[in-house]
């Protein structure tokens, strides 16, 4: 899956819960450039409503996401 996505940096918030995750998306998306693409890791379910809706809010392009085994990972591209 990862072949075709090229990740500028990788973000792991395993084992935080709700609110962090989008806390440190926020944070970590403001300090990349337009384009940009930002793979996440979590593990705290409410990810899966959390980051497309943040994604919708804010502009920026939910690329890719799937889960395997309770771990969430997402492909965020900066708008």
């Amino acid at each position: 899956m990862n072949g075709e996505i090229q990740v500028t940096k990788i973000l792991d918030t395993s084992g935080k819960c709700c609110p962090m995750p989008m806390v440190e998306t926020n944070k970590t998306l403001k300090r990349l450039a337009e384009g940009d693409v930002l793979q996440i890791i979590a593990t705290d379910p409410g990810t899966q409503v959390d980051i497309p809706s943040w994604c919708e809010r804010t502009g920026n392009q939910l690329i890719a996401s799937n889960e395997q085994e309770n771990l969430f990972t997402y492909y965020v591209k900066k708008a």
